[in-house]
């Protein structure tokens, strides 16, 4: 345990984030696993799927290039189920 003032604030602020980009990567795994499940290809889940990684990457929670691979993998799939 840090005995420095700010290094111990520094571990609290690192905690609360991390806390919070887990469960906005959590979320991102749960939409793209409805979007992909969704009867007859809900095209209303893929975007919300892709907006939810859009938005991950404008807060740098994933690399844009990381994001970019994710919608372009998740649009693939969902293509192929629906084809």
């Amino acid at each position: 345990m840090a005995n420095i003032k700010s290094q111990i604030k520094r571990n609290r602020q690192n905690e609360k984030r991390r806390g919070r980009n887990k469960a906005i990567r959590s979320e991102i795994n749960s939409r793209v696993k409805n979007a992909l499940q969704a009867d007859g290809g809900d095209e209303e889940a893929l975007r919300l799927a892709i907006k939810k990684i859009d938005k991950a990457a404008s807060k740098n929670i994933l690399h844009k290039n990381t994001a970019a691979r994710k919608k372009s993998r998740l649009v693939k799939r969902f293509n192929d189920l629906n084809s």
